[in-house]
């Protein structure tokens, strides 16, 4: 499954870069892409673990910035 995102308080491109990174290095992410000028994420995982990937994927963003979270 792949969807896209909207991301809250994504400050800057360094911490989009970072975030990618992290996410990219979760077990079942097939694949990740942040966008810091469209303030979205795309998340691509098997359809079973989605949600759970998602939750990870968010708290990945919580460590790099505090304030940033996915909207889902």
């Amino acid at each position: 499954m792949k969807k896209t995102f909207k991301m809250q308080d994504l400050d800057c491109a360094n911490c989009a870069s970072k975030m990618e990174n992290n996410i990219k290095k979760l077990p079942g992410v097939i694949d990740c892409s942040i966008s810091f000028m469209t303030q979205r994420i795309t998340i691509e995982a098997p359809d079973d673990i989605f949600e759970e990937v998602v939750a990870k994927a968010s708290r990945e963003c919580g460590k790099v910035d505090k304030e940033c979270c996915i909207l889902y």
